[in-house]
């Protein structure tokens, strides 16, 4: 039995030197610009936007081709179900019955002379006579002529065979290739301006995800802090009650703030879990992972420079604020989207040539064979008539263009608010942090004068709690105040268009 028990230790030793060598998951700890990077790295819309820039400069590569000339191949079979005629039915039916038709044209003839007194009867009747005996030989070899005929002009064609090669060169297009090209070009500069803004933006959150999580850091500390502080008053008390210095009941009041410093403690938790968990996915990194952050140890956050001067000329705004970059290549495509429409309404001159081949032969009486010819000439198209349609479209896009020049100044003006706002929180969390440190210091002095008030006996011990209360509220207003400069200022930098 003693055997048993002596390997005990023995087996856990090993199971614990066996564990030793199994992976350990290592808590990874990241600074802001860690952050910043894996972010931009990994952003799903930020890709999406770096697609649609390629997409443009493929766009405006093709755009680019329509100054070439464009060359089709056309291929083609047909068969027909009845075949190809060069002449039609009553023709046919004409040359089939030349030499009837001859001779009753003949007969026609003698009695329309006899009627208009140029033959007498006798020499009508000689006439017809002669006629007898030889329309049976003419009404056989018209017919048989006339048949030839039809003979010599049959296609025999059912299957049709074409091809054809077309090269078009636009020589005027009313303006329309260079409004594309310049479309294209104003496109792609909007990629490059989407891409900006996302990029701000994913900082942004990326920055407010960063701070608030350190925030919550500290504040969990400090709820550990302020845990630790009641524990201890609660042990302090539970000696004194059994002195016969304290009340049962000055020991039930610090136990329940013990309990209200757990659920803090659990409370806070719970949100830095979460807010970790937002990082995360800000950064592209699985959810689960435990991350760590570089300035959560730190006591205390020192504030950036807050830029001072004011920002209020158009052409600056324009020059940091995608939004406003964006607005004016919106204007600018519908000015292009103008000239555009005009284009649509105006002559328009192609260069043509190209090579056909066909079989039957086309040029030699539908010959069994391919045969093929050249051609080259200009084409013009002249649109006439359509009803003012093209007077109201143009004035249709210009009124858009006017739209967006009117959006455009108010943005403006809307982000100059917004840049007096972000100064404004800037000086306000300046001042707020300022207070703040003040009234923490007055917070220490009351918590270490209570402490030793309460120890000499001359204070309650309500009056201790009240001032661990107090500490612990300004503490957390210093670190709110703290991360709440931070994110004003980056708010700022965002409002300038800085944010990089």
């Amino acid at each position: 039995m003693s055997i048993h028990i002596t390997s005990l230790p023995t087996l856990a030793l090993g199971i614990l030197l066996c564990g030793g060598f199994a992976p350990v998951s290592a808590q990874r700890t990241l600074t802001l610009e860690e952050c910043r990077n894996l972010a931009l790295q990994n952003n799903k819309e930020l890709k999406a936007r770096k697609l649609g820039q390629q997409d443009a400069a493929y766009a405006k590569k093709a755009a680019r081709t329509n100054y070439l000339p464009k060359v089709d191949v056309v291929a083609n079979y047909t068969w027909t179900s009845k075949e190809i005629s060069l002449l039609d039915k009553d023709q046919k039916a004409a040359f089939a019955n030349l030499g009837t038709n001859t001779v009753s044209g003949l007969t026609n003839t003698v009695t329309s002379m006899v009627q208009n007194g140029l033959l007498t009867q006798e020499q009508a009747a000689n006439i017809s006579q002669q006629l007898g005996q030889l329309s049976g030989p003419i009404t056989q070899i018209g017919n048989q002529l006339g048949q030839q005929i039809n003979d010599a002009f049959r296609t025999d064609t059912r299957n049709i065979f074409f091809g054809a090669a077309e090269i078009r060169q636009p020589i005027y297009m009313g303006g329309a290739i260079i409004a594309e090209n310049k479309i294209a070009d104003i496109r792609q500069t909007m990629a490059d301006n989407t891409i900006d803004l996302q990029h701000q933006t994913t900082l942004y959150a990326i920055d407010n995800a960063y701070w608030t999580t350190v925030s919550l850091r500290q504040k969990q500390r400090l709820a550990e802090s302020y845990r630790d502080l009641v524990k201890k008053l609660d042990t302090d008390v539970k000696k004194m009650i059994r002195q016969g210095i304290a009340t049962r009941a000055d020991g039930l009041k610090v136990a329940v703030k013990v309990n209200q410093a757990d659920m803090q403690i659990v409370q806070v938790e719970n949100g830095l879990s979460l807010s970790k968990m937002l990082l995360c996915q800000l950064c592209g990194l699985p959810l689960e992972e435990d991350i760590a952050l570089a300035d959560e140890d730190e006591n205390a956050l020192a504030p950036t420079h807050i830029p001072e001067e004011d920002i209020t000329d158009n052409d600056s705004i324009a020059a940091g604020r995608p939004e406003i970059r964006l607005l004016e290549n919106t204007a600018a495509l519908l000015d292009q989207k103008v000239n555009l429409t005009r284009a649509a309404f105006l002559p328009k001159v192609f260069a043509v040539g190209g090579y056909a081949i066909s079989n039957p032969n086309l040029f030699n009486g539908f010959e069994r064979k391919f045969s093929g010819m050249w051609n080259i000439g200009v084409t013009v198209a002249v649109p006439v008539w359509n009803w003012f349609e093209g007077t109201n479209r143009i004035k249709s896009a210009k009124t858009q263009a006017a739209i967006a020049r009117l959006t455009i100044a108010d943005t403006e003006e809307k982000i100059r608010l917004q840049i007096s706002q972000a100064r404004f929180k800037c000086r306000e969390a300046e001042k707020r942090m300022q207070m703040a440190d003040s009234n923490l210091t007055s917070a220490n002095e009351n918590l270490r004068s209570a402490n030793i008030g309460f120890r000499e006996g001359v204070m309650q011990v309500t009056d201790v709690m009240a001032a661990q209360t107090a500490w612990q509220q300004a503490r957390a207003d210093v670190i709110d105040a703290q991360v709440d400069l931070r994110i004003a200022q980056v708010a700022l930098q965002k409002a300038l268009g800085t944010l990089r």
